[in-house]
């Protein structure tokens, strides 16, 4: 049996340039970070004595014989992938609701990618863990993702992502000030909106105009906010710029569809900021899941308190990634 462990991701700035359709005629990037609300996925060989060759808990339960009758397409194309096809039982759980706008499905693809490897006896690295998830939710899947939440999700920490147009895919972690990125974290505040609606639902609009290129001015002054923010981060400047630089982004990105963020979302934001926020954002692809604000320690109590709909998510950051926290071949 294994059991591996995989971060959620907030991703703060750039969101929309990791899509390829936009990278590979501009490049892209994104500023994002792991937090410590994690998926599990438990794996282990389910013996020939049972009455179905597959086994696989989620928010249902799926038995059947052939690989071809999972209706989880992850898990599907995960098992077909790895080639392994039968006598296989998989749990899932996590820390968050799905649909939260947190990169729980790519939070869920490197999971169990990461624990059939390890099930085989197979070393991979986190890099890989993440273009093999890209990989397949992309070109296998075909679904309607980025790629960035894989890489936050396989290798953890706060991380610039630089998108090329040949496809290749740089990381780099940033690396603060002793103390600087407390002082970052203690400033942001997370909020579960309770609204849910799938990235598909919300992107058609913005896939059309991404591929026709209507969006290729709007993202890259998206893009260009991500160098300002880690100059903010890496400098000994007020942090309430990056806050100011979110307030920049949440105002680009409504721009990209009428998706994105409907009156209802708006309002909070709005109210946040009268409380006292210096900036936010939706975080994924919109149209529901959480909102994250920058705000000053002093002002916390107020934008709480303008929020009583909203359910609070305390969190830290995480700067681990995808790891196999037990590992059983037995």
């Amino acid at each position: 049996m294994v059991i591996a462990r995989t971060p959620m991701r907030i991703s703060f700035l750039g969101g929309g340039t990791d899509y390829p359709d936009y990278y590979r005629r501009n490049g892209g990037m994104t500023l994002a970070t792991s937090i410590d609300k994690y998926t599990f996925i438990t794996v282990k060989h389910l013996p020939w004595y049972f009455d179905h060759k597959i086994k696989v808990h989620y928010s249902t339960l799926e038995r059947c014989d052939d690989i071809d009758d999972l209706k989880h397409t992850s898990v599907r194309e995960c098992l077909r992938y790895m080639d392994m096809t039968k006598e296989i039982e998989i749990h899932y759980a996590g820390d968050l609701p799905a649909r939260t706008g947190m990169g729980s499905s790519s939070s869920f693809t490197v999971c169990l990618l990461h624990a059939l490897h390890a099930l085989k006896g197979k070393f991979v690295s986190n890099a890989e863990l993440a273009r093999l998830a890209v990989h397949l939710e992309q070109n296998v899947m075909r679904e309607r993702v980025g790629s960035q939440d894989q890489y936050s999700a396989a290798l953890g920490g706060l991380r610039l992502l630089k998108f090329n147009q040949d496809d290749t895919i740089e990381h780099h972690p940033i690396v603060m000030a002793p103390g600087r990125l407390d002082a970052l974290q203690s400033r942001l505040m997370l909020f579960y909106t309770g609204l849910t609606r799938t990235a598909h639902e919300v992107l058609d609009e913005q896939m059309q105009k991404t591929k026709a290129g209507a969006l290729d001015s709007d993202l890259r002054k998206l893009g260009e906010l991500v160098p300002q923010a880690i100059d903010v981060l890496c400098s000994d400047a007020s942090l309430d710029g990056f806050g100011e630089l979110l307030h920049e982004g949440w105002v680009l990105k409504r721009g990209l569809s009428s998706q994105i963020a409907n009156d209802q979302i708006g309002t909070w934001y709005e109210t946040a900021r009268q409380a006292g926020a210096v900036g936010g954002k939706l975080l994924g692809a919109g149209g529901g899941g959480c909102l994250l604000f920058y705000v000053a320690h002093e002002k916390q109590d107020a934008v709480r308190n303008a929020l009583p709909d909203l359910c609070e998510i305390p969190f830290k950051f995480d700067q681990v990634g995808s790891t196999i926290v037990y590992a059983d071949q037995n």
